[in-house]
C-alpha cells in the first residue's frame, strides 16, 4: 500500500492511499476537518470526515501529474511506467504549481 500526505498551503489536509486491491482512498485529516471545514482542495472533494473511495485515482490528483513530453521525461528519469499513476504522483508532485503538494509517506515514518 502506498500513501502520501496531501498538503494545502503548507497545512496537512489529508492522506491519499492506494490499497493492495488497487482502490484509492482520500481522507481529510481530523484537525483539518475541524479547523478548515470550508477550505476544500477541490470542488469534487469537499471537506468531510468520511473517506472518499474510488477504483481510479481521483481526477483532481490525476490532473497534478505531468503530461506530454514532461511525462515522458519523468517516467524515464524515475523508471516509472506511465500507467502507474500513483507512482508518478508520488515522484512528481511534491512541488506542484498551486496550493496542493503531495509528499510520499513511508510506512516506516508512520510507526
Amino acid at each position: 500500500m502506498r500513501k502520501a500526505k496531501v498538503y494545502y498551503k503548507e497545512i496537512l489536509a489529508g492522506i491519499l492511499q492506494e490499497t493492495a486491491d488497487g482502490e484509492y482512498i482520500f481522507s481529510y485529516a481530523k484537525e483539518y476537518v475541524k479547523e478548515f471545514p470550508n477550505q476544500f482542495i477541490c470542488f469534487t472533494l469537499p471537506v468531510v470526515a468520511t473517506p472518499y473511495v474510488s477504483n481510479r485515482l481521483f481526477s483532481f490528483f490525476e490532473g497534478l501529474i505531468p503530461e506530454g513530453w514532461l511525462l515522458e521525461i519523468a517516467a524515464k528519469s524515475w523508471k516509472i511506467n506511465q500507467n502507474d499513476r500513483m507512482g508518478l504522483l508520488l515522484a512528481c508532485c511534491q512541488n506542484c504549481i498551486g496550493a496542493v503538494s503531495i509528499v510520499p509517506l513511508s510506512e516506516e515514518y508512520e510507526k
